[in-house]
């Protein structure tokens, strides 16, 4: 007995999944989130300014909490100082992705 050869039909979405524009206030905030862990992780692994790692941290679980990224951004200036100037007394002490990417998050 010999099979039919009839064409199979592929099924077609109609529906395709249409990414939408992601909103930059989102993103930008998941950056500004990982920015200022990674700037945490540097101060601590330099071991300066104590006071700033904990103001850091404390900002961090205060963004997570209520998502309001005012503290983290104003850390995230004050780091940016101390870090350039940790730099320039050591240029390997920091990487300087982490500086660009502090400020690319500030602006």
């Amino acid at each position: 007995m010999a099979k039919s050869t009839t064409p199979v039909k592929k099924k077609v979405s109609t529906s395709a999944k249409k990414s939408s524009p992601a909103k930059k206030a989102s993103n930008s905030s998941i950056t500004l989130d990982m920015v200022n862990e990674a700037a945490l992780t540097a101060l601590k692994k330099l071991n300066i300014e104590e006071k700033l790692q904990n103001d850091i941290a404390w900002c961090l679980g205060s963004y997570r909490h209520d998502n309001n990224p005012v503290g983290l951004i104003e850390t995230a200036k004050r780091a940016i100082t101390v870090l350039k100037a940790a730099k320039a007394k050591n240029a390997k002490a920091v990487a300087v992705k982490v500086i660009t990417d502090l400020e690319k998050v500030v602006k």
